[in-house]
């Protein structure tokens, strides 16, 4: 087969050494019937996905005569587990091993492999893996549909399980098989965790090394989706959004604008808050961010960002909105704004619609906030710092930089499944409005095409 070294040239290259030391422990820990437990994680892109596929031809192709069932699970059956049965069948037919194929099983031989969803919704019932059960991207599957579910399947024959995916939280299933294994390592000495960062796989593929380094100068060092898919380290269950080395790099030198400089381009972002309840002290805020492009660095046009300072911000706290949106549309026309955001959630989507009928040469986008997009939010607010592609005017003794700067330091960051992040301002620590505003500024920037000639001069008023 080729999964391990051959001449044909015609086939696809051998595993790599990192991806041969755990599939052989795994192999032996199958043949013996010795039930470990394994953890595979490969840096993202490092060949993870093809070591599983190569270790299940060769399982089902050494057990078609005796007989054997692996069962796979993943976090969902479209497209993680469809695409790993497809993979699989297509190492089998490279190898020229006769199967069957009847999703969701394929057969060779006597051998079997059941690819199973661990979506809280999908039945599992009657699988049963007398040789492995696999777990792929275990850090998004819940631990309690696992053990319920799966782990059942492997007890009665004491069968070999493995873990594969890359880090994400300190609590998930994939951290906690890492927890085990190591206390097994120090009772017997055998080795259960196969950890492999960006840099292990880089020796042995330099285009690769090429790829991560810039990932590296795109996203930041310290980004959470560096730290946990390069170098496999899982994020703090919830800790700061920024570190204080981050908060200095957000931190610029230049002077804040009254008023827009001729030649220069100007975006914003509208965190709209509710009107006044009766306790204006306690109301959120609503808060404009005003930016002037920048035309991106070497480092900046590799990660795709577009560089903006913050020259303005303008707060309202519990205005009525029928004050509140004549002065956003006099403030977007006079900085001559030719792009928003709005937090088009609830009352903001009526806020954005009229703001755009308000103020026509301003192109107007209502982001709406759901788990997956205030996600992608935080994590462009943290490249968008960690490249120095955003920048706070200088620190001018106003409350507007003081909230904006305590904000920014007390938010919190929470990981949550599927890769994904919560962030936010804790209750009793204040608001966040400052915050959402200058992530959608953040948004704004990199909606815009990086064509910037700069002035010195103020524009008159309009």
């Amino acid at each position: 087969m080729h999964s391990f070294p051959h001449s044909d040239a015609r086939r696809p290259p051998p595993l790599r050494p990192y991806q041969l030391e755990p599939l052989r422990a795994i192999i032996q820990s199958v043949r013996t019937n010795a039930g470990r437990s394994f953890v595979l994680e490969i840096s993202r892109q490092g060949g993870k996905n093809e070591t599983s596929a190569r270790l299940e031809a060769l399982l089902l192709a050494a057990y078609k005569d005796r007989g054997g069932a692996i069962v796979k699970t993943a976090p969902t059956l479209d497209p993680q587990l469809r695409t790993s049965y497809t993979r699989l069948a297509d190492y089998l037919a490279a190898d020229g091993i006769a199967r069957r194929t009847t999703w969701p099983t394929i057969h060779v031989g006597r051998a079997t492999i059941d690819f199973r969803s661990a979506e809280p919704s999908a039945n599992v019932v009657g699988a049963t893996a007398s040789l492995l059960l696999e777990v792929d991207e275990a850090q998004d599957v819940q631990p309690d549909i696992f053990d319920k579910r799966f782990r059942p399947m492997a007890s009665t024959t004491n069968a070999t399980t493995v873990y594969y995916g890359t880090a994400w939280g300190e609590a998930d299933l994939l951290q906690r098989a890492i927890a085990e294994n190591a206390r097994a390592e120090q009772a017997d000495g055998i080795r259960r965790n196969f950890i492999f960062d960006w840099l292990e796989v880089s020796k042995y593929n330099a285009p690769y090394r090429l790829f991560v380094e810039a990932e590296r100068a795109r996203l930041g060092e310290d980004h959470p989706i560096f730290q946990t898919e390069y170098r496999l380290i899982p994020l703090e269950g919830e800790g700061k959004l920024l570190s204080p080395a981050q908060l200095r790099q957000l931190q610029g030198t230049h002077e804040r604008l009254r008023g827009p400089l001729i030649a220069e381009r100007y975006i914003a972002a509208l965190d709209v808050a509710g009107e006044d309840t009766g306790s204006a002290r306690t109301n959120d805020r609503t808060v404009l961010t005003i930016g002037r492009l920048n035309q991106p660095d070497d480092l900046q046009a590799i990660a795709g960002v577009i560089p903006v300072d913050v020259v303005e911000h303008v707060a309202w706290q519990g205005e009525r909105h029928a004050v509140l949106l004549p002065a956003v549309a006099d403030h977007l026309r006079r900085w001559r704004v030719g792009s928003l955001t709005i937090d088009a959630t609830g009352i903001g989507e009526t806020t954005a619609s009229l703001t755009s009928a308000a103020v026509p040469n301003c192109k107007v986008e209502g982001f709406k906030f759901t788990q997956g997009s205030k996600s992608d939010l935080g994590f462009g607010l943290i490249t968008a710092v960690n490249t120095g592609a955003l920048k706070l005017y200088a620190a001018d003794a106003s409350p507007e930089h003081a909230t904006c700067t305590a904000e920014l330091a007390r938010a919190r960051k929470e990981t949550r499944p599927n890769n994904t992040i919560a962030f936010s301002v804790p209750e009793s620590d204040g608001h966040d409005d400052y915050l959402i505003s200058l992530a959608l500024l953040a948004h704004t920037a990199r909606q815009n095409p990086a064509r910037v000639a700069r002035g010195r001069n103020h524009a008159p008023n309009r």
